[in-house]
């Protein structure tokens, strides 16, 4: 019998699949993560039981986080510099550059996401501060084997990952839920498909920071 109670941060943790079904279905699994699945999905009008039979429907797939639920803790921060610092490092920018052409040559049009820019820019700066602490002070402590020290430091994270969710959450209303409209050209069209794949690797971090390094770490 399937258990509904489970959070959905238990099974982004551990299973397979679960985090694209989240996705289909509007279901927050990060900063949310920790309510059980039953809640959220009255939230949303959904059963419960549907979306668990999905998720076992589901097959793995190499982009599965679930791998990580009991990897070392020095890899797993090893693995959030490389894979999900480095690159907001190197994508925020460009988004930013994209987004300022798109709003300067399409500023007559209804539908032109006015203030995206200067959103992204928002976004950009508490990133890198928040990235800067996590680098310098909370990993180092997890690494060494200090992670229990660390509840004061976890919860300032994880104040922020609520500012950067709702962030996303802003980013989507400035878009129309990145939908381009028929008009967008094609810098438009790509920067909306990469505002989408902004979105999901940033869920995808703060997940395995909230609901796996973070709780794990706390108990080492």
């Amino acid at each position: 019998m399937h258990d509904t109670n489970v959070t959905l941060a238990d099974l982004a943790a551990t299973r397979p699949g679960a985090t694209r079904v989240f996705r289909a279905n509007g279901l927050e699994f990060c900063c949310r993560g920790r309510r059980p699945l039953a809640e959220a999905c009255a939230e949303r009008g959904l059963d419960p039981t549907a979306v668990l039979q999905a998720i076992d429907a589901e097959e793995p797939s190499d982009e599965d986080l679930t791998a990580w639920a009991e990897r070392d803790l020095g890899a797993l921060c090893d693995h959030i510099v490389e894979r999900y610092h480095e690159r907001l490092r190197s994508e925020l920018p460009e988004l930013i550059a994209m987004a300022r052409k798109v709003e300067r040559v399409h500023a007559d049009k209804a539908a032109c996401p006015t203030g995206l820019a200067g959103l992204l820019e928002t976004i950009h700066g508490s990133v890198l501060d928040h990235m800067e602490k996590e680098e310098r002070i909370l990993f180092p402590l997890i690494r060494s084997g200090r992670g229990a020290q660390c509840s004061g430091p976890v919860q300032v994270m994880e104040a922020e990952h609520d500012d950067h969710g709702a962030n996303l959450a802003r980013v989507r209303e400035r878009t129309g839920d990145l939908v381009p409209p028929e008009e967008a050209c094609t810098t438009w069209r790509a920067l909306y498909l990469r505002l989408g794949r902004l979105e999901q690797e940033l869920t995808d971090h703060i997940h395995l920071e909230n609901n796996v390094l973070f709780p794990r770490a706390l108990c080492a």
